[in-house]
């Protein structure tokens, strides 16, 4: 069988196991964040919480070195409907270099109040990235894995000042968390705008909370999955052409704010790597803002 039908198939398998997951049990999802790496839900930070996150990706892709990136994440909730977060982000290619990639400010609005089928939310980035970046937050464009084989000095000389915008549509059905992205960039010189997508599905492992304290219960504990991929430019808009990954994800909660979330993410075409390893840790601090008001 040819290597992209055999990662097409195994990606459809992936993806039926998730469903049956995500459909066992639970009648409504946890009031917390979704386990996804890339996809983006309805849910923003608490107003006055600080979440501060290193999310860190390993690969080996087919004929060339294997790379690590870490992107380090601070995330604050301005207020019930305004979330703004900030990006520093560097990676290390094996027989190479490492290198600081660069940075991303965003902010993610959510314009109705009250709940509905389906929530809005709309994303507006800043992104002042070289081309050496390895993160893999989104694809868009003609993105292939070839492109970044090439050596980090090369690479790194190649920054891409851009702006991103998202819509993020979420929804709820039985406990499920079903999540859509669009994504559209511009860079700022003359280049034609890009697009990407990215699709997620999730739900927490328990129907409710627990009536007693414990450590490892099913309620501290979410599984999901996501699939995203780039959707060329104005001029090659389509799947042709670029990369697209697809995997599931789980995520641990404990009682002191602290979110671990891992999982592995399959490439389903040759312009994809095979796989990216993720794992994020994220810590939450409840009401920085009050701390600093009594501080004065």
């Amino acid at each position: 069988m040819p290597l992209c039908l055999q990662r097409s198939f195994i990606a459809r398998n992936l993806w039926l196991a998730l469903l049956q997951v995500l459909l066992m049990g639970a009648s409504r999802l946890l009031a917390q964040e979704p386990p996804y790496f890339v996809t983006y839900s309805d849910v923003l930070e608490e107003p006055g919480n600080l979440e501060i996150a290193t999310q860190n990706i390993y690969s080996t892709p087919k004929d060339a070195n294997p790379f690590y990136g870490q992107t380090v994440e601070l995330e604050y909730g301005v207020t019930g409907w305004w979330t703004t977060e900030f990006y520093l982000q560097g990676q290390t290619t094996t027989h190479d270099s490492t290198i600081f990639t660069g940075f991303r400010i965003e902010n993610r609005f959510r314009p109705l109040r009250s709940t509905h089928w389906v929530n809005p939310v709309l994303y507006v980035e800043y992104e002042d990235i070289n081309q050496a970046d390895k993160s893999f937050l989104e694809i868009t464009g003609n993105h292939v894995i070839a492109d970044q084989q090439i050596a980090n000095a090369l690479l790194r000389q190649d920054v891409e000042r851009s702006i991103e915008a998202k819509l993020i549509l979420s929804s709820y059905f039985q406990g499920i968390n079903f999540s859509e992205n669009f994504i559209a960039e511009k860079n700022v010189s003359n280049e034609p705008w890009e697009f990407g997508y990215a699709l997620g599905a999730s739900r927490s492992l328990a129907n409710g909370a627990s009536p007693r304290v414990c450590r490892f219960c099913r309620q501290n504990f979410s599984a999901g999955g996501e699939v995203f991929g780039g959707l060329g430019t104005r001029y090659t808009f389509g799947f042709a052409g670029t990369s697209i990954y697809a995997g599931p994800t789980i995520a641990y909660s404990t009682l002191r704010n602290l979110t671990i979330t891992a999982g592995p993410e399959f490439g389903v075409n040759d312009n994809s790597a095979r796989v990216l390893w993720r794992l994020k840790a994220s810590y939450e601090f409840n009401q920085v803002r009050d701390l600093f008001r009594r501080s004065r």
